[in-house]
């Protein structure tokens, strides 16, 4: 197992990270600041400031950085707003590295006026190996919009880095990639392959449980609200793996570890689940899964996303001040994880 540290604590729900080549990490605290780790050492001010609203699961969400940022400077951020008129929304926009005052400023709105709600907004903001911006939405508890392809909620988007579509989407003149998604949280690509794994958030209730893992295709359906875990039907795609009803993870930020000890395992972050759970599946196989673990159960409470540094190292957030938690001294944390030499 490795070693676990704090590089840093005080945070305000952190929910995502990202790390710029210089050695600078980025991370987003929902209630709309984006935060520089320099140094090891977390800087008093923030980055950038947003007007968000933050009320239930919204706020500011995903964070990714340009797979060029050296020479464009530019940060992608979702975040969840409200209208003149009083609605919640969800918007992408990206943000632009000043490096002569060390804070950002806004370069242009990507897309805006997705439907927003207090739950279920999904958020994740990752870039592909293929060079495009995927964004998760969920269906803001409105389940038959995740069916609806005319409707942006309930989908994986796909986009160009300049907010356009990309000519090769699976629906005409659409950013949606993927739909029949309840609440999506997390997004990874695995090395070697390009496939795209996905986490999304089971149905609450009784029974609840039913989180999934599953593996992306375009144009695909993934069910909701017509199937979950493992119910079938056609023309629908089942998870890779899901939790039954008997265990819920409430699954956040995925990733897969490329380099290590745990190089090839996909590692995402638990909140109900308060654990970090880690799945080997088979390179052959996309849908075959060789092993599943749940590792530091109950130790640091709910974690929201992960991510391995150019280090090495892999970090986790914790969001145990989200009004769901039961914050510990110290939190919310980045915790660390590094294993050790021979």
């Amino acid at each position: 197992m490795p070693a676990v540290s704090t590089l840093a604590g005080g945070l305000v729900t952190p929910w995502a990270i990202d790390f710029a080549p210089d050695g600078r990490i980025f991370l987003t605290e929902r209630p709309g600041r984006i935060r520089v780790i320099k140094g090891g050492s977390l800087q008093p001010d923030p980055w950038f400031t947003l007007e968000v609203v933050e009320a239930g699961e919204s706020g500011l969400l995903g964070l990714a950085l340009d797979p060029q940022f050296t020479q464009s400077r530019f940060i992608y951020v979702a975040y969840t707003y409200r209208t003149t008129d009083g609605k919640l929304q969800n918007r992408l926009v990206r943000l632009r590295d000043e490096p002569a005052s060390a804070r950002g400023a806004l370069d242009r709105v990507l897309l805006n006026g997705v439907a927003g709600a207090g739950g279920h907004d999904g958020g994740r903001v990752k870039f592909g190996p293929d060079g495009k911006l995927y964004w998760t939405i969920g269906e803001v508890g409105s389940p038959a919009l995740a069916q609806n392809i005319s409707s942006l909620n309930g989908k994986i988007l796909r986009l160009n880095p300049d907010g356009t579509v990309p000519a090769d989407n699976p629906f005409p003149n659409s950013p949606v990639y993927s739909y029949g998604h309840r609440n999506p949280q997390g997004l990874a690509w695995q090395p070697g392959t390009g496939r795209l794994y996905e986490t999304e958030h089971g149905p609450s209730g009784v029974p609840g449980g039913r989180d999934e893992v599953n593996y992306i295709e375009a144009g695909k359906n993934y069910g909701w609200p017509v199937i979950s875990g493992d119910e079938t039907s056609t023309g629908m795609v089942p998870p890779v793996l899901q939790s039954g009803t008997s265990t819920t993870w409430a699954p956040a930020g995925a990733a897969f570890v490329a380099q290590g000890p745990w190089s090839g395992s996909l590692l995402f972050g638990g909140l109900r689940g308060e654990a970090l759970y880690r799945l080997i599946l088979d390179p052959l196989d996309p849908r075959n899964v060789l092993s599943f673990e749940p590792m530091f159960s109950g130790k640091y409470g709910r974690l929201r996303d992960v991510a391995q540094g150019p280090d090495g190292a892999i970090y986790v957030l914790t969001s145990n001040r989200d009004g769901r938690g039961n914050p510990a001294a110290g939190d919310d944390r980045i915790l660390k994880l590094t294993f050790g030499t021979r």
